[in-house]
């Protein structure tokens, strides 16, 4: 059995713990975002229990401050929330992530996408034009094609994504996860359609 580290939690899952806040950091600084925002989020998640900031900020070995500050913009985000409404409330995590990733893929990626689209078919255009005129440019227009085909699946993927609804409590994953996996296999069907 192991010891209790000063923080309550046994010196062998403590470090456990901090590796995998730590690697939903490192994804979600992968993301444009900070890495604290995931370790924290992580953190309450893993808990189950809320934790005040001062727990937070000893148990991930980072300052009061860079907790506030974080706890602060992850409450903004609808990621995490006081339980109470003391000054020094404790705080747990939301399992409805759901609605602030949509956001990003629709303000973020949909718009890379949407863009890489446009000029796909801007360029397809003046190829077109081009060959009316007997002009070659030597870029193929079939080429430009596929790459439009393939930005549109991804189109597709997005919308898929988008349309998803993640569960609200731990009870409602089950289900979920078996209503995803349909969504996912109906898209399989459809891709040959699609190509």
């Amino acid at each position: 059995m192991s010891s209790p580290s000063q923080s309550g939690v046994p010196d062998r899952v403590l470090p456990r713990v901090v590796q995998v806040a730590d690697s939903v950091g490192a994804f979600i600084e992968a993301w444009g975002f900070r890495a604290i925002h995931g370790r924290v989020w992580a953190l309450l998640m893993l808990k189950g229990a809320p934790l005040a900031q001062a727990e937070i900020a000893e148990l991930l070995g980072v300052s009061r401050s860079l907790i506030n500050l974080a706890v602060s913009e992850l409450t903004e985000y609808g990621l995490v929330r006081p339980v109470g409404t003391t000054r020094n409330a404790p705080y747990e995590a939301s399992l409805d992530i759901w609605p602030t990733i949509t956001d990003v893929l629709r303000s973020r990626e949909w718009m890379l996408v949407e863009r890489a689209r446009l000029a796909l078919e801007s360029l397809l255009i003046e190829l077109d034009e081009a060959e009316k005129r007997g002009e070659t440019s030597g870029f193929d227009g079939r080429r430009a094609r596929v790459m439009l085909a393939m930005t549109e699946l991804a189109q597709v993927t997005l919308r898929l994504f988008l349309a998803v609804r993640m569960p609200r409590s731990l009870a409602e994953f089950g289900p979920w996860l078996v209503r995803t996996s349909q969504q996912i296999k109906r898209l399989q069907e459809s891709l040959p359609k699609l190509l």
